[in-house]
């Protein structure tokens, strides 16, 4: 079953749901449900039901889009991609950078190369898309898994896909800073990766984070000083010291949906 009939469902059968808007850079946000928590072992299905409750078809309007483009098409791409998880920013009728890093994300899952250009193989896509392959099938309904290969994020709740996000992990590349930390100038060392693992969200920050690699938008750590961040620069490449960067549209909204104690789940390794 696609990720469009489950969040048909969830949006029927889910009390309080939230319809998910553009924030920071590319708008306003939606008001956030109560966080989310940890739930029961297991994946929850959306069952028989489901499979008979499907969505509205979607036809590809078929006209080529890239960052710029202003229209009924544009308005179309971002009203797919919000309904398949993906958060494109405000549904505007204009491809703006939160929409790219939709367009990316849904490529990067879809088996497609993340140019940002919306042309016929993307359109088919968005007509029959895939799901995002579960790296822990068997975790719990409400979690957060990070593809290093794809530089994706996916949040689960209660066993559904509810956010898919285009991500920028450590770049493995080790390097050496020097930084006024505490008052005086330190050295800092390290080999900028996001270890795979499992781990549990555990404090956060709301709005600009100064740590000594940086600064970092409304951070949620999971490892230690590792953390899912807002960033104004999240490339298709692993980039950061370790952090998990996120669009800073996706970072106003991303604390809303998943509270502390989550499971964090990073697998995979990005090959250049």
């Amino acid at each position: 079953m696609g990720v469009a009939r489950r969040l048909a469902v969830a949006a029927l059968t889910t009390a309080g749901a939230v319809i998910l808007s553009s924030a920071a850079t590319a708008g306003t946000a939606a008001a956030a449900p109560a966080p989310a928590v940890a739930g029961t072992a297991g994946t929850v299905t959306a069952g028989a039901a489901a499979a008979k409750a499907g969505t509205a078809p979607f036809t590809a309007p078929g006209k080529t889009l890239k960052p710029g483009a202003r229209g009924a098409a544009v308005k179309a791409l971002q009203r797919r991609l919000k309904e398949l998880g993906y958060h494109p920013g405000k549904i505007d009728g204009r491809y703006g950078g939160a929409t790219q890093a939709a367009v990316w994300a849904f490529q990067k899952v879809n088996g497609l190369p993340p140019s940002g250009t919306v042309a016929r193989r993307t359109w088919n896509a968005l007509e029959d898309p895939r799901d995002p392959k579960a790296l822990v099938p068997e975790g719990r309904p409400t979690r957060v898994e990070v593809n290093l290969a794809k530089q994706v994020v996916v949040l689960y709740v209660g066993g559904r896909v509810r956010l898919i996000s285009h991500a920028s992990s450590g770049s493995g590349v080790p390097y050496c800073e020097t930084a006024v930390w505490q008052g005086t100038s330190q050295r800092f060392c390290g080999d900028a990766r996001t270890p795979t693992g499992d781990y549990k969200t555990t404090w956060r920050r709301d709005g600009w984070h100064r740590s000594y690699l940086g600064q970092l938008y409304n951070p949620i750590f999971f490892n230690g000083g590792i953390a899912f961040h807002g960033a104004l620069s999240v490339p298709l490449t692993p980039a950061s010291h370790g952090c998990v960067r996120l669009p800073m549209h996706v970072a106003e909204i991303l604390p809303g949906l998943v509270g502390t104690g989550v499971p964090v789940h990073v697998r995979g390794r990005f090959a250049r």
